[in-house]
């Protein structure tokens, strides 16, 4: 049979086209993709370059390495290292202008990376055909580029890993001389980089700051909630503080603010946390900040030439140069070859540190392009931002509220407090706000005395600083004051003991205790004793011994609970120590820049100093914030501040070995900030579970941790001495052998008495044997309450129970494990069983003096505690998960009691021992906890 093959011959040619045609489609793109460009070398000899990927190292931001001596102003100067497996370039590319009439020059390139010269390499750029530069004049614009190979050698000391390590470490720098003088008349810095970094300013600081605003959400609305002042702090002071998360990234930035050569990593891991601290701008505002300093110049291009004034210091004299208009080289020209790679820097604005270094404060302020002397000015300006931001939104958050009520969809009445103390929020949080902001501001303040700048900026600092040492510290001082003015203080003679000590029951330590404290908690156990240091204790005695504790006091928390809200009762004045502490670091950071080593040593000192009192006190009453403020935070401080002593310059550190220990920090610091985000995002849960104390239904599985909570925080809030450890004891080898747990002797006959415990016949059934026509017998009656085969002239057991055999099968019943795993079963930790509930609210009996009341509300709270401002014990103040298991327990007997009163009817009890039950019965009854309302829910302190 003959196919016909011309479709198929067609249909395969026209594939074999439309493939063809993609396959030139795509040259094409790739073509496209990269840009050749021919340039001379150093010897004259054409190369080619594709200068579209990006390269291994790049330049950035550059800068006159001569303070502005130069006598050139360049635009552009990038310079690019290409590696390839065979093939390894270097290109540059100068573009800008001079003010030197004519001179023949010499130029020398050089590489950094990590503290020593990688490549450098002397030429003349008349034999490269730079036709601008040779020779220079200053009618013609410079633009310059230059394509070099190089060989194995040549790149023999660039070290390879150092093309994967973020943030590289180096600089590039070009210096121009002037072949007549033998003079340098030009040099300029570019930082270099493999496009590897830490710095995400928009991916972790946009993260940083989403989880911040959580956590100032979940802190504020447990502070709003509520109508019992007390009970208001208390669930406050457990959200976690907003003040540990802002010093937390506060501390992160300003370990940067040390007077050392820091590692190029450390700088770019700091700028994700820049905003907290109040660094971060636009190029426009910090232009117009920098016409407040004083600091006002073209940023379009660097050097000596032209507007910025020139700097002979090492250069040529006027007289051998002259000068050109300043305009010249205002406005770059662009190579049209040139022009299509996307990599390249800019001219850094003027102040900042030599690119390519990183010392200090400015070199942490570098990489979000600040420069050091508008620092303190642009704080002040967010800080003042912040101030309006927090009024604003407190207004509309009630005037929120309100609309909310009125139109019906807000039904709980827990934002009453809040909404009729507008003006007392107000002032607290403004109040709170800067307290915040002290260490940033007095430090910036600090700093910018030490600059020693101009006058206005450093007047506005001085006022800065004095409102926020006497204000807040005064504020402080009075808050102390105001609580310990009734009252009495007496001196007495003490001592610090340092003695032997162990850490985790094992490792040594030295701990210090005073020997008043000794005295109190005097144990079995002898110390080594290394030193005692004689002190005098002050010791304040309050006139009225009955006095409200300082979370009680609601008009104490009212003035100072943005100071002492968030402490333990026997804590409350920490907020005094805590300024203390925050003044001297701000004094060792700020005020120590020109001090390099009294800076960091003395600061190390007192972080360790600070370190052990704050562990020593334990100031804060929530656990999370003393797992992060008081361990975590202190710990941090330490490590960084003592590996910071690695970076002196007089150390002379291998830049190497600096980038290593600055690993280390970034590990240490970025552990701490994801603990804080997850616990500022745990905060959501533990403020919801603070809204929710007034309701009885709860999210099931948060149920046992919202009773556990409930639990821990009135433990806390309570701040009672924790009970001492029993002293403990090598255990016993075990030996093979038993234990008797239990013996129990069974009533016998023979405890009997012959007449006095005998069962008498029912009056009953006598007049029902007597009417019946039988004939009588002897011992007719006690035949007929026989229960066994024993002989008749043996005694015969009672035929009923007495109480005390009745309520000890009950205990035994009730402690059978099924039965104790059947009444551990809720529905919710803040309600019984619905079964449970009703057999207890049908139960009225004599022994029950609890009335059973509807579920409280906050208004009925606030109602209640009014009245009961006498006392408030620990297990009425919250919902415990054992008090709830305790109460099913207990429910369940009075029905297990009439399931044995029927049994007892049954077999006919004699009236004594049905008399001998009721008061079993009630005897029960009366040890019936009372119904779990959601007042004792709800009521959590001592109200006033």
């Amino acid at each position: 049979m003959l196919v016909d093959s011309r479709p198929t011959r067609a249909l395969t040619s026209m594939l074999l086209l439309v493939t063809c045609l993609f396959a030139l489609l795509s040259s094409v793109a790739a073509a496209d993709d990269s840009k050749v460009i021919k340039g001379y070398d150093f010897n004259g000899d054409i190369q080619k370059l594709d200068i579209a990927p990006r390269p291994s190292l790049y330049s950035g931001g550059f800068a006159d390495c001569l303070r502005g001596g130069s006598l050139f102003n360049f635009s552009t100067f990038d310079v690019a290292y290409y590696s390839d497996t065979d093939e390894h370039t270097i290109f540059f590319y100068l573009n800008g202008a001079s003010n030197i009439r004519k001179e023949s020059l010499a130029l020398h390139l050089s590489i950094q990376a990590y503290g020593e010269t990688r490549f450098n390499m002397t030429y003349d750029p008349c034999k490269a055909h730079m036709d601008t530069l040779c020779p220079l004049t200053s009618d013609n614009r410079i633009a310059a580029f230059a394509v070099v190979p190089l060989s194995a050698d040549d790149v023999a000391g660039m070290p390879q890993v150092s093309m994967g390590i973020p943030d590289f470490e180096g600089f590039a720098r070009i210096q121009i001389f002037a072949n007549s003088t033998q003079t340098e008349i030009g040099c300029f810095q570019a930082v270099m980089s493999n496009g590897k970094t830490l710095s995400q300013p928009d991916a972790i600081g946009t993260t940083v700051g989403i989880f911040v605003i959580t956590a100032i959400l979940a802190s504020f609305i447990t502070a709003v909630y509520g109508v019992s002042v007390p009970h208001m702090r208390m669930h406050y002071a457990h959200s976690f503080s907003v003040l540990v998360v802002f010093e937390t990234f506060q501390y992160i930035f300003f370990s940067g603010a040390l007077s050392v050569n820091w590692p190029s990593v450390l700088p770019a891991w700091w700028s994700n946390f820049a905003w907290p601290s109040g660094m971060f701008a636009t190029h426009s505002l910090v232009s117009s900040i920098s016409s407040f300093t004083g600091n006002v110049v073209s940023v379009s291009q660097v050097g000596g030439a032209g507007s910025v004034p020139i700097n002979n210091n090492g250069g040529l004299t006027q007289q051998i140069y002259g000068r050109a208009s300043d305009t010249s080289g205002e406005q770059p020209s662009s190579a049209t070859d040139l022009d299509d790679y996307a990599w390249g820097g800019e001219p850094n604005t003027p102040g900042m540190p030599m690119p390519g270094t990183w010392p200090g404060l400015p070199g942490t302020l570098s990489e979000v392009n600040i420069p050091p002397a508008e620092a303190f000015t642009l704080a002040l300006i967010w800080f003042m931002v912040m101030i309006g931001l927090v009024v604003v939104l407190i207004v509309l958050f009630k005037l929120t509220l309100d609309l909310m009520i009125r139109l019906k969809l807000l039904k709980t009445d827990g934002f009453n407090y809040f909404r009729s103390h507008l003006g007392g929020y107000l002032a607290s949080a403004l109040l709170r706000t800067c307290f915040i902001g002290f260490f940033v501001m007095t430090t910036l303040a600090m700093y910018q005395f030490s600059l020693r700048g101009p006058d206005g900026p450093t007047a506005i600092a001085a006022i800065v600083f004095l409102l926020f040492l006497v204000g807040i510290g005064g504020l402080a001082a009075y808050a102390c004051y105001f609580r310990l003015r009734h009252g009495k203080y007496s001196t007495a003679p003490d001592a610090i003991r340092f003695e032997s000590a162990t850490v985790f029951k094992k490792v040594p330590f030295v701990s210090a205790i005073r020997n008043s404290e000794r005295g109190e908690h005097e144990t079995a156990e002898q110390r080594r004793l290394y030193a005692s240091v004689p002190i005098t204790r002050i010791i304040y005695t309050d006139d009225d011994p009955n006095r409200l504790t300082v979370h009680q006091d609601a008009g104490f928390i009212k003035r100072f609970g943005w100071l002492s809200a968030r402490y333990r009762r026997t804590r409350w004045w920490y907020f005094a120590f805590y300024l203390g502490y925050q003044f001297i670091r701000a004094c060792f950071i700020g005020g120590g820049v020109r001090t390099p080593l009294a800076q960091v040593f003395g600061l190390f000192l007192f972080e360790i100093i600070a370190f052990f009192v704050t562990i020593k006190l334990t100031a804060f009453e929530s656990s999370r914030n003393t797992v992060v403020a008081i361990w975590m935070l202190s710990v941090a401080k330490v490590i960084t501040t003592g590996l910071s002593i690695a970076f002196i310059a007089d150390y002379n550190v291998s830049r190497i070995g600096a980038t290593a220990i600055g690993l280390i920090i970034v590990v240490v610091q970025a552990f701490l900030a994801v603990v804080v985000l997850i616990l500022a995002a745990v905060g959501i849960i533990s403020s919801w579970m603070s809204l929710s104390r007034n309701k009885e239904e709860f999210t099931e599985p948060f149920v046992d941790m919202r009773v556990n909570y409930f639990e821990h925080m009135q433990k806390r809030t309570d701040d009672l001495p924790a009970p001492s450890k029993p002293e403990e004891t090598e255990p016993v080898p075990v030996e093979a052998g038993f234990n008797v747990r239990n013996v129990r002797r069974a009533p016998k006959i023979e405890d009997e008495d012959e007449l006095g415990d005998m069962s008498l016949p029912q009056p009953g059934f006598q007049a029902q044997a007597g009417g019946s026509g039988q004939r009588s017998r002897a011992n007719s009656g006690s035949s007929r309450y026989s229960v066994s085969g024993i002989p008749r002239a043996a005694r015969v057991h009672r035929a009923s129970w007495s109480s005390k055999e009745f309520a000890q099968m009950q205990a035994e019943m009730i402690s059978r494990p099924e039965n104790q795993r059947g009444n551990r079963s809720r529905s919710n930790s803040q309600r019984l069983s619905s079964s449970n509930i009703a057999a207890v609210l049908a139960t009225d009996s004599p022994g029950t003096s609890t009335p059973v009341r509807r579920p409280m509300t906050p208004t009925r709270e606030s109602t209640e505690d009014a009245r009961e401002n006498v006392e408030t014990t620990t297990s009425e103040t919250t919902p415990t998960k054992q008090g709830d298991v305790k109460s099913d327990e207990k429910t369940e007997e009075p029905l297990l009691a009439d399931k044995k009163e029927e049994e007892t009817a049954s077999s006919h009890q004699t009236e004594q021992v049905t008399v001998g039950n009721e008061k079993t019965d009630e005897a029960i009854v009366e040890n019936e906890p009372a119904v779990t309302s959601e007042k004792t829910a709800d009521k959590t302190t001592t109200t006033v």
